[in-house]
């Protein structure tokens, strides 16, 4: 055979091999960063309308969140945090506007606490997707209400569920649950 055909060949099976391998990481990329980011995977999508610069953008997430120096809250500390929302919940139902706006601020605490940087809220929100996907878009709900309430175009139905959606992220943030709750009231 032909040197030249036989080069033409090993050089197609190549870039064959080549391509396939690329395809096969774009794709395995893609079903990780689905099944990682949920909810928030579509979000992003949607937000950048290609799948491809939205991979981009997620998987800056993943690497700026990587370089955070995260850390989980010593029994004590989160005891603390868990006794502050207890008293922030029993605050609702006298003043459900300032409560909301504690829930806020005690969620912030916590997630300087854990160390997350204090940017603004787009930045915070992105950060936390990355652990918390499946909590990120209560956050985003929840601090939207805080937004309107600030504008007095809340209802007090929207401040209840600010307080559940920035609960649910709290309790993420601490690692607890319903029951850790009641044991610590």
């Amino acid at each position: 055979m032909d040197p030249k055909i036989v080069t033409a060949i090993v050089i197609a099976v190549a870039v064959l091999i080549v391509v396939g391998v690329i395809l096969y990481t774009r794709r395995n990329r893609s079903a990780q960063l689905k099944q990682k980011f949920g909810p928030e995977y579509d979000r992003v999508v949607s937000q950048q309308g290609d799948p491809k610069l939205a991979e981009n953008v997620l998987a800056e997430r993943e690497r700026r969140v990587s370089s955070l120096k995260l850390r989980s809250l010593p029994e004590a500390e989160r005891d603390r945090y868990m006794h502050q929302w207890t008293f922030v919940q029993k605050q609702f139902v006298d003043d459900p506007r300032g409560a909301v706006n504690e829930a806020d601020r005690l969620v912030t605490d916590v997630m300087n606490s854990r160390g997350y940087p204090m940017s603004e809220f787009a930045q915070r929100a992105d950060d936390i997707s990355v652990h918390y996907p499946e909590t990120v878009g209560n956050y985003r709900v929840a601090h939207d209400i805080v937004l309107r309430h600030a504008k007095g175009q809340s209802t007090t139905e929207d401040l209840r569920r600010a307080m559940v959606h920035f609960r649910s992220l709290f309790d993420e943030l601490l690692g607890v649950t319903a029951t850790t709750h009641k044991e610590v009231a």
